[in-house]
């Protein structure tokens, strides 16, 4: 990890030490997906496929997977794993319930009642990642709240495995929630089909998930598009911010690094450190732990680019978090609740040395689909709220128009709108 001192860095040498990877905006990237997305605009079913062929190495001759196999991969999954996702459906369920918004109703003048009503989205485009890892608990984090919030087709699109084949343990995950449908197919051609629809894959009003910078730059593409999708947010490679001080244990910080790290090599992650001692604890552990990963190749290349920050201070501390934006918060010193209120921009943030950021991504009830790239400035994770719209409605008596409609008519001539005006003024005049 490259180290920086914050005292010592100028502006321009602070927004280079929280910079993040270009990737996302390599001009030869987006190009190559606009060209993605316009070949299954016109291509459609074939155009998957043919990419699916391309970018996957496997052929496929239909991108639906049947119900009947999601069904198959459930019954015949190991019950320790059918536990551990149902441990998980549980508790991310309950939280996403209790988000479940209420109908609003004012009087704002007397017989002037406005209202509020939430209504689900009708279609919901559901991106899970499976290439380096199949990421069942991103299709949990996506189909269960679309579920609570009565989204009525929830269409998932996943990454077929070299096999050609997509991971059963997301195909179970998926009919254990309840999925309408599954696709075998990842990339921006996923996107690109969810956004325009194909013979198969249906036209979806909001597309979700976390993916590599193909994904992101698809989705953003999408969103741009006059009558696209929209999105949940920009979302691409994965990222941590680990605040320690001498209290922290060098051991769970590490380990909280690493478990971003290993996501992607693109993926970044970031250590605040109090003082150069504890970096250098947290550094040699780092070197100790990565060494015995799985992933350690691309944990490695993330490594590369991560950074330690040296931030003597409790401003300074608050000025890098809230500069940088991250996606996933971890707050190893003492008393981190005290830390929480100056806290503006973060996706989520985990307390304490028992509160390690896997049970965010897996378990613990919240959503770990969550802002990165610093969209967290502006943007929240998934929640149920992000499944639902709002209609509002209005009603007026015949005494609420007469209260109300002068400011109406003196509005509506100000701005010279003289159809507005008549449109109240005739009401008052009339005798019925």
């Amino acid at each position: 990890m490259k180290t920086f001192i914050w005292t010592d860095m100028d502006k321009a040498a602070r927004q280079d030490a929280l910079s993040r990877p270009v990737g996302l905006s390599d001009p030869a990237l987006i190009e190559c997906v606009r060209d993605i997305m316009r070949a299954v605009k016109t291509g459609g079913d074939k155009a998957v496929l043919d990419y699916t062929a391309k970018f996957d190495g496997v052929s496929l001759s239909e991108l639906r997977i049947p119900q009947e196999a999601l069904k198959t991969a459930w019954k015949t999954l190991p019950e320790d794993q059918k536990n551990a996702i149902n441990v998980a459906r549980k508790n991310i369920k309950k939280f996403h319930k209790a988000q479940i918004p209420s109908d609003i109703e004012v009087e704002t003048t007397k017989g002037v009642i406005c209202r509020r009503e939430p209504r689900a989205l009708e279609t919901a485009g559901l991106y899970v990642p499976g290439g380096t890892a199949p990421l069942v608990s991103t299709l949990l984090m996506l189909a269960i709240p679309a579920e609570v919030a009565g989204v009525r087709h929830r269409i998932v699109v996943t990454p077929p495995g070299k096999d050609g084949l997509v991971n059963p343990a997301i195909l179970a995950a998926a009919y254990r929630c309840k999925v309408t449908d599954v696709f075998a197919c990842g990339g921006a051609q996923a996107i690109a089909a969810l956004a325009y629809g194909t013979e198969s894959i249906p036209r979806c009003d909001k597309i979700f998930g976390p993916g590599n910078a193909f994904v992101a730059t698809a989705k953003s593409l999408a969103a741009q598009e006059p009558g696209g999708p929209a999105i949940d947010m920009p979302a691409g490679p994965s990222e941590a911010m680990v605040v320690a001080n001498e209290d922290a244990n060098p051991v769970f910080v590490a380990s909280d690094l690493l478990s971003q790290a290993e996501h992607d090599t693109l993926a970044q992650v970031i250590c605040v450190a109090t003082d150069m001692g504890v970096a250098k604890n947290i550094q040699a552990e780092i070197d100790k732990q990565i060494a015995t990963l799985p992933r350690k190749d691309i944990a490695e290349v993330a490594m590369a680019q991560s950074r330690m920050i040296i931030a003597d201070t409790r401003a300074h501390v608050v000025e890098i978090i809230n500069q940088y934006a991250p996606e996933h918060l971890i707050l190893q010193i003492k008393k981190p609740k005290t830390l929480v209120p100056a806290i503006r921009n973060a996706g989520s943030i985990f307390l304490g040395p028992w509160t390690p950021e896997s049970v965010g991504d897996y378990a613990s009830g919240t959503n770990h689909t969550l802002p990165t790239y610093g969209a967290a400035r502006a943007y929240s994770g998934v929640t149920l709220e992000s499944f639902i719209k709002y209609i509002s409605i209005q009603k007026l008596s015949r005494k609420g128009l007469e209260r109300l409609g002068p400011t109406v008519e003196k509005l509506a001539e100000m701005e010279g709108l003289e159809a507005h005006r008549r449109a109240v003024s005739l009401r008052l005049e009339s005798k019925t």
